[in-house]
């Protein structure tokens, strides 16, 4: 996914990682409509979660979801985010989050987007990411329709 922003840099965008708790899931279960859109986009993106999985279900719940699941309590290769953002390359990655250990993912990330859902957003992440939004569907629109992102960030 190219995207050109007018007074900045052209972003190109080819893997999306998402915090799973506050950001995809509440209470450790999938917001309705997430597994949805991950298999209708994951024709133009590669999508990936990466989790502590504080509930123990981030693997069960995305089964069958076309998605990368990094479990940072099981991995032996990732132990922050920040890891796996610098394996996929931070220069062609969009990261999601809320959480405070989601903040250094949204700063070195080429475009952090903060979520203000129901578990709310710590005050730092919000401060480290680019766009703040009010729903993850906000964030599969910026897919969906990437001219949103352009009046959102164009100088």
């Amino acid at each position: 996914m190219i995207i050109e922003i007018p007074g900045r840099n052209t972003l190109e965008i080819q893997h999306i990682i998402f915090d799973y708790n506050g950001t995809i899931a509440l209470d450790g279960k999938v917001i309705e409509g997430v597994a949805e859109k991950i298999q209708a986009l994951s024709d133009r993106i590669d999508f990936h979660v990466i989790t502590a999985d504080t509930y123990g279900t981030a693997e069960k719940e995305l089964e069958g979801v076309p998605c990368q699941v990094i479990n940072l309590s099981k991995s032996n290769e990732f132990k922050t985010k920040t890891d796996y953002l610098a394996f996929l390359g931070k220069e062609h990655c969009l990261s999601v989050g809320n959480g405070f250990n989601d903040k250094a993912l949204l700063k070195q990330s080429i475009l952090g987007i903060a979520l203000i859902q129901d578990e709310g957003v710590c005050t730092e992440t919000l401060m480290s990411s680019d766009i703040v939004c009010k729903s993850i569907m906000d964030v599969f629109s910026f897919i969906e329709k990437p001219n949103r992102l352009k009046a959102t960030l164009r100088v």
